[in-house]
Order: C-alpha cells, then sequence, then structure tokens
C-alpha cells in the first residue's frame, strides 16, 4: 500500500509546524503529499513551499478545482511544478459544488462532467505541447469569440513530462467512471470496502469505453482515509462525529450534497436526512449526536495496530492502491509509516 500525507486546506490561519510533516513523510517512505482548497488557501502554492524541502516526494493537488482557473492558468501551475520539483507533479483536479462554483468563483455549476471532459482535454494539449491549443467549447472555448484577435499560443515553457498524471476527485458514478476513461487515478473521499464492487464497476465502465486512457493494471485508486492508531477506539469515534455531520450536512447545498449523496448509497439515508435538517438549522452537536458510530468507522480506519493492519489488507484487497492520511506530529508520520509499511 503506497502512503500520502493529506495536508488539507487551511483553516483560519496557516497551520504551524507543516513543514516538519513534509521532512517526516518523506524519510518515512511517503510516495506523495497532497494539498487542498476550498475557499481560502490554494493548492498550489503551499507544494512549492513545503515541497522545496523535499527530493522524492511526489507533489499532489486534492483537490484544485475547475472553477478557480482556466485550463490553460492549471496547466500553466502544474508544468511549473513538475519543472521546479523535477518531474514529481501530480495534477488532481475537481469540480467541487454549486455553493462554490457559483458563490465563490462565480462560475456556472452547470454540466461538471462535460465541463471536465473538456478541461482535462485543453490541459493535456497544453502539456504534450504538439500544436497550438485550441477547444471548440462550449464550456471553455479557445480562441474565444470576442475582438476576433485571438490567437491559438503553445506554451513558451516546454513541459518537462507530456504524461504528467491527472487525477480526479470523484463520488458519483458517472465522474468515477469517467475518471477511468481520461484521468490516471481516482482520488476517492469517504470510501468504503464494502462497496468495491459498486466503484468496481464505476470503473469498469469508463475503463471500457474507446480511447480509455489507463486500464486497472496502471490506474491509482487514491482514497483519504483517516487512519487513527489507538487503544480508545470508542473515544476517537466520538471525536470524528463532528467531522462527519460537518461535510454531510454543511458542505453542499440541502439540495445538491455530493458528501451526504456518497453516505446514502452506503444506506444511511434516514441518519443523512436528520443530520442535514439539524445542521442547517444550527444544531450542529445534534447533529453530531445523530452521526451512528458506524458512519465513521465504515470510512475510516481506527484501532489498535493489528486492527489497523488487518483493515488497510481490506482496503488494498478492494482495490485501493495508496491512502491519503492525515497527521498533527511528525512522530505519528512516522508511526503511520512504519505501521503501513513495514
Amino acid at each position: 500500500m503506497k502512503l500520502g500525507l493529506q495536508l488539507g486546506y487551511w483553516g483560519a490561519q496557516p497551520p504551524a509546524g507543516t513543514g516538519e510533516l513534509v521532512d517526516a513523510a518523506e524519510a518515512a517512505g511517503f510516495d506523495a503529499i497532497f494539498a487542498a482548497e476550498s475557499w481560502g488557501s490554494d493548492a498550489f502554492t503551499p507544494l512549492a513551499w513545503w515541497g522545496a524541502r523535499t527530493e522524492s516526494v511526489q507533489l499532489g493537488t486534492s483537490v484544485a478545482q475547475l472553477s478557480a482557473r482556466t485550463p490553460t492558468n492549471c496547466a500553466m501551475h502544474a508544468l511549473t511544478l513538475d519543472h521546479l520539483s523535477g518531474g514529481r507533479a501530480i495534477l488532481g483536479l475537481g469540480v467541487s459544488g454549486p455553493q462554490v462554483v457559483e458563490g465563490w468563483y462565480g462560475q456556472p455549476f452547470a454540466k461538471p462532467l462535460a465541463r471536465t471532459r473538456e478541461y482535462v482535454d485543453i490541459v493535456r494539449q497544453v502539456l504534450v505541447r504538439e500544436a497550438p491549443v485550441t477547444s471548440a467549447g462550449p464550456h471553455y472555448p479557445l480562441p474565444v469569440d470576442g475582438t476576433g484577435m485571438g490567437k491559438p499560443l503553445k506554451p513558451i515553457t516546454h513541459p518537462l513530462r507530456a504524461d504528467l498524471p491527472i487525477w480526479l476527485g470523484a463520488e458519483g458514478p458517472k465522474n468515477v467512471a469517467l475518471a477511468a476513461e481520461i484521468a490516471d487515478g481516482w482520488l476517492a473521499i469517504y470510501y468504503s470496502p464494502r462497496l468495491a464492487p459498486m466503484y468496481n464497476g464505476w470503473l469498469d465502465e469508463g475503463f471500457a469505453r474507446p480511447g480509455a486512457r489507463r486500464s486497472r493494471a496502471d490506474f491509482e485508486v487514491a482514497a483519504t482515509c483517516q487512519v487513527v492508531l489507538t487503544d480508545d477506539r470508542a473515544a476517537t469515534i466520538a471525536r470524528l462525529k463532528p467531522t462527519i455531520a460537518l461535510y454531510v450536512g454543511g458542505m453542499g447545498a440541502p439540495e445538491l450534497n455530493f458528501h451526504a449523496q456518497v453516505y446514502n448509497r452506503m444506506g444511511y439515508d434516514h441518519e443523512v436526512a436528520e443530520i442535514g435538517k439539524l445542521y442547517q438549522s444550527g444544531r450542529k452537536d445534534e447533529a453530531a449526536a445523530m452521526v451512528p458510530d458506524e458512519m465513521v468507522a465504515e470510512t475510516m480506519i481506527i484501532g489498535n495496530a493489528d486492527y489497523v493492519r488487518e483493515e488497510v489488507k481490506r482496503w488494498e484487497d478492494a482495490g485501493v492502491t495508496m491512502l491519503l492520511v492525515s497527521a498533527d506530529t511528525p512522530d505519528r508520520v512516522h508511526e503511520l509509516g512504519a505501521l503501513l509499511m513495514g
């Protein structure tokens, strides 16, 4: 099992001690570090800043939001980071949700699958640098019909790798299938090994499409997963319930919350509905209390060393090739590395 350190996105202030966590991840043999973005810190700058301390770990966005940048600008970010790191960049992309896309970026959210396909095509045109970049649209037309003076261009800087890996953050069946068709990996959140047959069916649909870029043999499935080594499993599960309540009840519009849909597919329809009602009415503590233990335990690995090893093996057998874990101290990073990678 490969390991990635998930740095996430910042809260009200930059987190302290991140450089030391990154140092520890590289020393412990982690394969990659990842940074995220929501509507505060961005995903690329932390990787450039803290990645400069490293020599071997891959540097991935998990995820860079499509609406934050035009596809050509995103490709510029990726090729620049790839050069600075000596070919270690992973471009993780995601559509986010309508609240962020329309409320923060001022972009329409409609047709996320078509937008993703068009976006990735343009990014790949930039990276291969075989011809001036063009796109018929309709979402990202290049050149745009404006003054009539727009000119198709090739990037001035020659990208280091034409095949820089692109991974897609995806939660629903159509988006996961799209990842298998056009991307090099799937960034999964709230993955449940119990549902592996369902996920594999979605992936197989994408792999079977004409022109699919990868097969299961060379496709990464990177699942974000809280891995907590503890002898007090019950207390840890209770501590993590507010996080589940936030994502299920507060990270998305009541009419369209992709995280809630993930748990609905696991069979927690009733609990999801109640959590959403409580959270939206400001009763966050009650929403957290409504989260059953199983909702936490199904998508996270929490327990003693033997239990954690068994669960990681179960996730690997289900098709996960990399776990994206978080840690609050360098010692915890080394502990996870020693436990999960031997």
